[in-house]
């Protein structure tokens, strides 16, 4: 059996739904290159997931959790093609959805040492997504949430 590269990850991401609308991010690198994703990211060590959920809320959308609970852990596993390379990708999140909240949504942010993998944050209405424009993690939440995502 040959060998094959491998990219694990880790992440918490805030689900925050208004109006049949959703709270996404446009991902800068990485395998979503391109594609809408929910905010959030790495668990830093000895860090607590809503700890790290609201760390990366700030430095992506700059916001500030108020109210939270959490939803669901559940992970993705896909192919990534990478500079004409085969990565396998196992992608695994715990979910929360954001109650409330205060701060004005980014919707449009440079990228830093802080912030390395979001160009911006808005409300996209849910019936209107496609599916080749968004991650396989949003997929699949939104799928599991009864959204029929084409």
């Amino acid at each position: 059996m040959s060998e094959f590269r491998k990219y694990q990850h880790l992440g918490v991401y805030g689900i925050i739904i208004e109006n049949n609308k959703i709270l996404l991010i446009k991902k800068c690198g990485g395998p979503y290159d391109g594609k809408l994703d929910f905010p959030g990211g790495t668990i830093e060590f000895g860090e607590r997931p809503t700890d790290a959920l609201e760390r990366e809320l700030k430095e992506e959308v700059g916001i500030t959790i108020d109210k939270l609970g959490l939803s669901d852990t559940d992970s993705v596993f896909f192919d990534w093609n990478y500079h004409n390379e085969v990565i396998k990708v196992f992608h695994t999140g715990i979910f929360y959805n954001i109650l409330k909240y205060h701060g004005k949504i980014k919707e449009s942010i440079k990228i830093t040492n802080q912030n390395d993998d979001s160009l911006g944050a808005k409300f996209y209405e849910i019936d209107k997504l496609k599916k080749d424009n968004l991650s396989r993690i949003v997929i699949l939440e939104l799928e599991k949430l009864g959204y029929n995502i084409n």
